[in-house]
């Protein structure tokens, strides 16, 4: 009887890991489509902004902050 017992208890084992492994592939899906559209939306605001004009003069260059 105890080997009936503890088969059971490996298949119960191996059917949690199961439940896990899919709820773990299913959440590393969706972080990598997030990924995925940050990194696009990402691309899309570099294209605007390169895009657009230069600044006005003056802008853009560097500060002298020596006292």
């Amino acid at each position: 009887m105890s080997s009936v017992a503890a088969a059971m208890a490996g298949a119960s084992a191996a059917q949690t890991q199961m439940s896990l492994q899919t709820t773990f592939m299913k959440q590393n899906a969706n972080a990598e489509a997030g990924i995925a559209a940050l990194l696009e939306a990402n691309a899309q605001n570099a294209e605007a902004l390169a895009a657009q004009p230069p600044a006005g003069a003056g802008m853009g260059g560097r500060v002298d902050v020596t006292v």
